[in-house]
């Protein structure tokens, strides 16, 4: 048996469990799980993020200033986009495929005694997330590496991975995303997200919204951890595109970071950076140290964020980005029309069930403005996308215009529409944009040939 069909048959396994948009708001059994494994949640220190958007590129940044530090890492992040061993990286690769199948075997009788406690119990047995935030820890523990940095699944207080204290807690842009879970208000959602600020550690924010800002400050005076938030103790002081991405000068909790060279684009990305240079300054010194400028330029030179505003093709350009919120089709709608010159642009559009589709198109429509004259609606392979034929409906009640919509089911032909849309513009300067969820995203991805992330 290959590795390659034992990584398919451990997520088949998996995948038999309670999905990972059926999450169980409980802690419990994840304390239990690390009790009967010898607490490998404990085994070396944790940075956390949790927030709305902007989890994961800011947890890849952190984890390439900690690499260029010298510090072997983990990295837990969720979802995945072309094969489950993403979510479990070590040193910035995602795990090996005999080193997944191993932990998993090794584990997997323990986790058992967990599932038959639940069941005699009348309660679920271990879902799909908690089982993969268990094999996280497990195999960071088994490395060992020197620090992990833990994403948050959903939310913060019940969240898996809420088992590991974090030295640092990071806390991202929080808008309205999950309401049906996490609350109607950004109050309400920072409540949820404050609940991985834990005594002895250190908050870094972004600039949040005022009522989830006081609801972190609160959390943070409560359990006396210092705190720190963007726009007041640190930030970007300035920004400029560049070929690939952008410069930036930070102003960070110890120090002062000039041209620095991000290979990402968007103004977002940028704040997404004076976080995590927040972060290791909390990290490494208590935010009193400043970092080596050159280690950290050496860090953000090597940061990839696969899925987000990321080239996949070019001639024309096809770009695919992960935003499945309004807040986050804003800010890559921004960043789409200040990176690249366009004169026209194709949107390829598909979105799960328990997104809010309507506010996404309204703010599609809005932010991209002239630009999009040209929609493409499509779904993902996925049992949760809404139907492209619906999602057009929708659009064209918006007043999307019914000339400027176009139905495809399956995402191929969705791109070879796009794609011939885009190159009919005589002066070669169109382009496509693959967004609305992670799993349109990710299977485009595919499709364009970028399989691995």
């Amino acid at each position: 048996m290959t590795d390659e069909f034992s990584v398919e048959s451990v997520y088949a396994e998996l995948l038999g469990r309670a999905p990972e948009n059926k999450m169980e708001p409980r802690l419990a059994p994840l304390f239990r799980a690390m009790d009967v494994l010898g607490e490998p949640n404990k085994a070396y220190p944790i940075i956390h993020i949790t927030g709305t958007n902007g989890k994961t590129s800011t947890a890849r940044m952190i984890e390439a200033g900690l690499r260029a530090h010298g510090l072997s890492t983990g990295r837990y992040t969720s979802p995945h986009l072309s094969k489950v061993t993403e979510r479990i990286s070590i040193d910035g690769e995602p795990v090996p495929d005999a080193t997944f199948v191993r932990i998993w075997d090794e584990i997997r009788p323990y986790l058992e005694i967990v599932d038959s406690e639940l069941v005699a119990d009348n309660q679920p047995r271990l879902t799909y997330f908690e089982c993969l935030t268990i094999l996280g820890f497990a195999v960071f523990a088994d490395q060992p590496v020197d620090v992990a940095v833990m994403e948050v699944g959903l939310g913060g207080i019940t969240d898996a991975t809420n088992v590991g204290d974090g030295q640092v807690s990071v806390i991202t842009p929080i808008s309205l995303d999950h309401t049906d879970l996490l609350g109607d208000t950004t109050e309400d959602i920072a409540y949820e997200k404050s609940g991985i600020i834990k005594p002895g550690g250190f908050l870094v924010s972004a600039a949040q919204p005022v009522d989830a800002a006081q609801v972190l400050l609160e959390k943070a005076r409560e359990v006396d951890v210092p705190f720190r938030f963007e726009g007041v103790e640190f930030g970007v002081e300035s920004r400029s595109v560049a070929v690939g991405g952008q410069v930036l000068t930070i102003q960070g909790l110890a120090g002062r970071y000039e041209d620095l060279l991000l290979p990402l684009h968007g103004a977002h990305q940028a704040e997404n950076a004076a976080v995590a240079v927040a972060a290791l300054e909390a990290f490494f010194g208590g935010g009193e140290k400043e970092l080596d400028a050159e280690v950290l330029k050496e860090a953000f030179g090597t940061v990839t964020s696969p899925g987000r505003l990321e080239v996949v093709r070019t001639a024309p350009t096809v770009v695919v980005d992960a935003a499945h919120n309004p807040d986050g089709i804003r800010v890559s709608s921004e960043a789409i029309q200040e990176a690249f010159s366009f004169s026209k642009l194709v949107v390829v559009v598909g979105v799960l069930r328990e997104k809010d589709a309507e506010e996404i198109l309204k703010t599609l429509k809005e932010s991209l403005g002239g630009l999009a004259e040209e929609f493409c609606f499509t779904q993902s392979n996925s049992a949760r996308a809404v139907p492209a034929a619906e999602l057009a409906e929708l659009a064209v009640d918006l007043g999307f215009g019914e000339d400027n919509v176009h139905i495809a089911e399956k995402l191929d032909d969705a791109l070879e529409w796009a794609v011939e849309r885009a190159e009919s513009n005589d002066d070669l300067a169109g382009g496509v944009l693959v967004t609305g969820s992670i799993t349109v995203v990710a299977e485009a991805r595919i499709l364009l040939g970028k399989a691995s992330a």
